[in-house]
Order: structure tokens, then C-alpha cells, then sequence
């Protein structure tokens, strides 16, 4: 089987490919689409000292008043141990109330307490982020196209299993 060219190990050539300046475009497509995102967030947090997966999680909570831990994770669409730590944060900081359910001493029920909603009312939106709405508003072949897509360079990639359900605030 022949060997890949690595960037390290790739003939040096003077005159870019085709395929060069395509890939080239599409690292500047990430680039915008990242920098949006992050400052998005970072105007979030300056807004109200919190970071974005923190008030993304408080505006779930609010929704879903009496949610528990794993529903949040499965809200947020990020692993259980992960929402844990938020709400953990949450709770220290005195924005989320914690009751235990009675059936099962282990099941938490999550509530906003004053402060949380009023940092909530004081956040800018959208609470999840500028990229979850800007990909549910692509139409459906669009969307199913780019999954794909994106599945090929995830796989030239190679990332660590986790690494999907790592919320983009927290990146």
C-alpha cells in the first residue's frame, strides 16, 4: 500500500494545486465560522461572568423546570459527567436549586433560583449558541449533505471519541 504524504513529508512544490486553494478556502470557512462562534460566547460571558455552557444549561433548566441531570446532558447533547460539572458550577454559584427526588435518593430535580433568572434575563442570546440555529435553519438536503461531508474529514481527522460531546463554549 503506498504511503500518504504527510505535510512533513509532502514534495514541495511552488505552484499551488487546485485542490490547495479549495482546501485553503474551506480552512478560511472554518475560521469564520469558529471565530463566530467564539465570540459569540466570549460576548456572553462578558456580559454576565458565565460562560456560554453554563447559561446554555440555565436556559435549558428554565424550560424544563424539574429536569434532571441526564435529560439536560441529552438537552445539551453532551455527556452526563460533563452536565454534571455545569450544574455542579451552577449550584455553587447559587443560580440552580437542587431537590432530591423522593422515589429515587440518587435523581435530582433542577430549578433556577432568583439569581439564575435574572443572570438569564441579562444574557445575550441565543443561549445555545449562534451555530445550533444557523444549522437548523439549512434546508434538510443541505444539511444531510454537509453531515456527510463532514463525516469524511472527521475521519482523516481522527478525533477522540469525547470530543464530540465537548460543547463548543467549553472548546
Amino acid at each position: 500500500m503506498p504511503r500518504r504524504a504527510t505535510p512533513s513529508s509532502a514534495p514541495s512544490r511552488d505552484v499551488p494545486t487546485a485542490n490547495d486553494l479549495v482546501a485553503a478556502q474551506v480552512l478560511r470557512q472554518f475560521r469564520q465560522i469558529f471565530n463566530t462562534v467564539r465570540s459569540h460566547f466570549q460576548r456572553v460571558e462578558a456580559s454576565v461572568g458565565l460562560g456560554g455552557a453554563q447559561v446554555w444549561a440555565l436556559s435549558v433548566i428554565a424550560e424544563s423546570p424539574g429536569i434532571g441531570v441526564s435529560r439536560l446532558a441529552r438537552a445539551m447533547t453532551i455527556h452526563q459527567s460533563t452536565a454534571s460539572s455545569l450544574v455542579k458550577t451552577l449550584v455553587e454559584r447559587g443560580l440552580v436549586g437542587v431537590k432530591r427526588d423522593a422515589s429515587d435518593r440518587r435523581a435530582v430535580m433542577l430549578r433556577l433560583l432568583p439569581a439564575g433568572v435574572r443572570l438569564l434575563e441579562r444574557s445575550p442570546g441565543p443561549f445555545a449558541g449562534v451555530l445550533p440555529g444557523a444549522l437548523a435553519a439549512l434546508d434538510p438536503k443541505t444539511l444531510a449533505r454537509m453531515e456527510a461531508d463532514l463525516k469524511l474529514l472527521i475521519g482523516e481527522l481522527h478525533p477522540h471519541s469525547k470530543s464530540a460531546r465537548t460543547p463548543l463554549a467549553d472548546l
